[in-house]
C-alpha cells in the first residue's frame, strides 16, 4: 500500500502542476490598456455597468460587467476597471446579441455589451484582498461618443 502512496502522491502533484500551468499560461485576447483601443475626442463621456459577475472558479469569460449603450452611441473596444488605489486593468467589450444578459436588460433603443477582464487579474486582485473593490460599479469604467 505504502508503495502505490509513493508514486501516486508526485505523479498527482505533477498532473496538478500541468493542468495549472496550462491554465494561467494561456494567453487573453488583450490584457494591456492600449491607447489605441479607446476613442480619442471632446465630450467623451463614460458609463458603468448595470451589473458584475465575477466567478473566476468558474474560468475563462466568468469575470465580467454588462453596460448599456444607447443605439446613438459608439464605445470604446476596451473598458476600464480603476480600483482606489489608482492602478487600473483593461479587458476587451463585446456586444450581446439579445437584450437580455444575466439579470440585465437593454432598455428600449439601447443595447448591451460585455466588457471582460481576464480571468488571472480578477484572481489576482482577489488574492491581494481587492475583491470587494473589484465588485463596486464605479470603478469599472466605458467609454462612449455619439455615433458621426
Amino acid at each position: 500500500m505504502r508503495k502505490h502512496q509513493v508514486i501516486f502522491i508526485p505523479l498527482a502533484l505533477s498532473l496538478v502542476g500541468i493542468l495549472g500551468f496550462s491554465y494561467f499560461n494561456k494567453r487573453s485576447q488583450i490584457t494591456a490598456c492600449k491607447p489605441s483601443e479607446f476613442i480619442a475626442a471632446k465630450g467623451k463621456q463614460y458609463l458603468y455597468p448595470k451589473k458584475i459577475v465575477i466567478q473566476p472558479w468558474r474560468g475563462q469569460h466568468h469575470v465580467y460587467g454588462v453596460f448599456s449603450v444607447s443605439k446613438e452611441f459608439q464605445t470604446d473596444n476596451l473598458m476600464q476597471v480603476t480600483l482606489p488605489d489608482h492602478s487600473t486593468e483593461c479587458g476587451i467589450v463585446d456586444p450581446i446579441d439579445n437584450s437580455y444578459s444575466n439579470g440585465a436588460y437593454a432598455q428600449p433603443g439601447h443595447y448591451l455589451v460585455k466588457g471582460y477582464l481576464n480571468t488571472r487579474i480578477a484572481l489576482l486582485l482577489i488574492v491581494q484582498g481587492k475583491g470587494n473593490e473589484l465588485e463596486q460599479a464605479n470603478n469599472w469604467t466605458l467609454g462612449y461618443i455619439k455615433k458621426k
